[in-house]
């Protein structure tokens, strides 16, 4: 990680570092029952630009029971453009300032921040009784993850949603249904894989050589963007969109996909935690996340509560990036090509593959097979992701809601435990580790303890404690 000496090397001292308004962590206060302004969920979003938070806003205020009260973003430019839309809104820079001034004036809060920050503002929220929407990955050092499943569990009434827009539509639906069921037997393994990233290109990641500081910008409030990463530079691409391939800001390509690609094993199988992981790569990275990642985690299922859906006590999932798809042949299959992005599973009575937008495919004794025509398929509803997230907090006898949203913190939070098992695991590449949740420690290996599964948090922006 880069210090505070290198910090003044990018125009910013450490003193204005670490000059942004002190908030206190305020009590938690009872949540106010559904009905605020003009009767409608009241919706803080903290992040308000770049390329998703846009999307959940206008999805969200197309449900006639969504106001957004509150707009926070470190980028002055952004929040000025975003609240001429919402002139009755507050505004602020830091999201602490939200909590600590302003609580009383939102009942829900959507968190479209760069990685780092998404499981310090979802706990903040959850703190304050507020349901949350927070984007994908849910959180950015393994020690998050329980953090975050502690917090779930401390508030159980609250309603959280993770940005997996592509569970809405029907056919990742009907694969859950498929291998929930066991309609093509009991499971054995899974490979997924992801296409890219290039190598110095301009879009979501950068692996293209580390870029000298820079002065950030001025409508940039740089100490604020770091929020709970320690000081550092501002570096050329950080701000827009490369920080996803930052080992202190993102979680690589295998972390940003994993919502949208494990999720289908999560909700099938309910997978427990990994017991250990092995990510193998020649392109060892430093301030990058690695690419070229071939990853294998276990899961000891041998005493989970559905033992049944699996045919042996250890289950593997192979997740790798780079378009890295199994052998066809291997599998059985007759010749084609997978696609650059695929989930798929090997069962006893055939193989399933599914897509991130869908399709489905399935083969039974290598042919393919119309997955509709299974015996046993189960009914599936497409669905709104954002308006699931709302129905379910405001459902009450003259709203019609089943209560049902699609990637609640519970299941969000291990899929991002997998995704950050594999994306951290290059950094140590080709030697396995034994990992213990419950321990937060890599059992094999304390250099991995020491350095993978946790963070040194800014001062002011630490976790709280759910």
């Amino acid at each position: 990680m880069i210090r505070t000496a290198a910090a003044a090397a990018g125009g910013v001292a450490a003193s204005q570092l670490l000059a942004s308004p002190a908030f206190a962590l305020a009590e938690p206060r009872p949540r106010r029952a559904f009905g605020g302004k003009l009767g409608k969920l009241q919706v803080l979003q903290v992040g308000v630009g770049g390329s998703i938070a846009p999307a959940d806003r206008d999805q969200l205020k197309a449900h006639p029971d969504v106001v957004f009260t509150g707009l926070c973003d470190v980028d002055s430019d952004a929040l000025a453009a975003v609240a001429k839309d919402h002139p009755e809104a507050f505004t602020c820079r830091d999201f602490r300032e939200a909590f600590d001034r302003h609580g009383d004036k939102f009942d829900a809060v959507v968190v479209c921040t760069p990685d780092h920050n998404h499981a310090v503002i979802d706990l903040w929220a959850m703190r304050a009784n507020k349901h949350v929407y927070g984007q994908k990955p849910l959180v950015q050092q393994l020690s998050e993850v329980v953090a975050i499943e502690k917090a779930v569990a401390a508030r159980p009434k609250l309603v959280t949603q993770t940005g997996n827009q592509r569970m809405g539509p029907e056919p990742r639906q009907h694969a859950v249904d498929i291998m929930k069921s066991g309609l093509l037997g009991k499971a054995i393994e899974a490979h997924v894989w992801i296409g890219g990233p290039g190598e110095g290109t301009g879009g979501y990641f950068w692996y293209g050589g580390l870029k000298d500081p820079i002065t950030p910008p001025a409508n940039i409030d740089w100490p604020l963007w770091l929020g709970a990463a320690l000081d550092a530079p501002c570096r050329p691409g950080l701000i827009g969109l490369q920080w996803r391939s930052s080992w202190d800001y993102g979680t690589g390509q295998l972390g940003d996909w994993c919502t949208h690609l494990l999720d289908v094993l999560y909700f099938a199988y309910d997978l427990p935690s990994p017991i250990a992981v092995q990510a193998n790569t020649l392109n060892p990275s430093d301030f990058y996340h690695a690419r070229g990642v071939r990853s294998t985690l276990t899961y000891d299922v041998s005493k989970a509560p559905n033992r049944e859906r699996f045919a042996k006590d250890r289950f593997v999932v192979h997740y790798a990036d780079q378009a890295q798809a199994p052998s066809r042949a291997a599998l059985g299959l007759p010749e084609g090509n997978f696609g650059g992005i695929g989930t798929l599973v090997v069962c006893e009575g055939g193989v399933i593959c599914v897509g991130a937008e869908g399709p489905v495919e399935v083969w039974i004794e290598g042919k393919p097979v119309d997955f509709k025509t299974l015996p046993g398929l189960g009914k599936v509803t497409a669905r709104n992701h954002w308006h699931a997230w709302v129905d379910a907090i405001v459902g009450g006898p003259n709203r019609k809601t089943d209560g049902f949203v699609q990637s609640p913190f519970s299941y969000s939070a291990r899929m991002a435990e997998a995704g950050l098992l594999c994306s951290r695991a290059a950094r140590m590449p080709n030697r396995e580790l034994r990992w213990n949740k419950a321990t937060l420690s890599f059992t094999n290996n304390e250099e991995a303890t020491k350095t993978l599964v946790t963070r040194e948090y800014r001062k002011g922006f630490e976790p709280p404690v759910v």
